[in-house]
């Protein structure tokens, strides 16, 4: 997918960017090819991938509609190189990022990205989702989470609902369909009190198949969760 297509693509949907947003998905490109020679941040460098497999593989979320342009606290957890957040941040300015990754070089990058694409609203952390799960700073404070390709649900589920407000949603991006994921995650969701409100298969341009699925939390997260450390793993509910 090419610059120019990704553009008639987003404006096929509704989305057409000014020369502001182009610029800021240059510069990302141009960023995330730089530092991926010092750490490690992508597998896929090539410009055209770039645009297709991580710029509008993120943007899915606004897309299929369960994203707008609104002043909506949105945490991302594993964000990596910022996706999918920073793609949608860049389409959806009053969305209020903030991303948590356990790499402290990952978050150098996605500061001085911020810095450099002029985005405001945004806030980087570097932990654990299991500790920041249990500060009343991050708990029940957001209306969305993303997760793109972090976990399965099982173990998903424990790592981000904790931070929702009570009717808040996880919006979690796969690479392929949900059907099983959704069967072992049952006991957890139930023990979470949360429940999936959607979960749909769709095709990216070049047709390769993706996954949305959106978890609803009902009730508070009881206080034992999300467990220490390393524990959602190893232990899934």
């Amino acid at each position: 997918m090419t610059p120019q297509e990704f553009y008639d693509h987003l404006a096929a949907a509704g989305f057409v960017l000014n020369d502001q947003q182009k610029a800021q998905f240059n510069r990302y490109f141009e960023l995330l090819v730089e530092w991926n020679e010092k750490i490690n941040l992508t597998a896929i460098t090539a410009r055209d991938e770039v645009y297709l497999k991580h710029f509008y593989d993120s943007l899915a979320p606004v897309l299929q509609g369960h994203i707008k342009n609104q002043p909506l606290t949105l945490l991302d957890i594993g964000a990596g190189a910022g996706f999918p957040s920073l793609p949608m941040k860049i389409l959806c300015p009053e969305l209020e990022v903030t991303i948590i990754d356990s790499l402290n070089k990952r978050i150098s990058f996605l500061t001085l990205l911020a810095e450099e694409l002029g985005l405001t609203g945004v806030a980087f952390y570097h932990g654990r989702a299991e500790d920041f799960g249990q500060d009343k700073t991050f708990r029940g404070q957001f209306d969305l989470v993303t997760a793109r390709a972090v976990a399965r649900l099982q173990v998903l589920a424990e790592l981000t609902i904790p931070f929702l407000r009570i009717n808040g949603q996880l919006i979690a991006l796969k690479a392929a369909a949900a059907d099983s994921e959704l069967l072992d995650a049952k006991i957890a969701l139930q023990t979470l009190f949360a429940k999936v409100d959607e979960t749909k298969d769709y095709q990216l341009p070049n047709g390769d198949s993706r996954n949305l699925t959106i978890v609803r939390k009902t009730k508070e997260t009881p206080n034992k969760y999300p467990r220490k450390a390393g524990l959602p793993n190893k232990k899934p509910l």
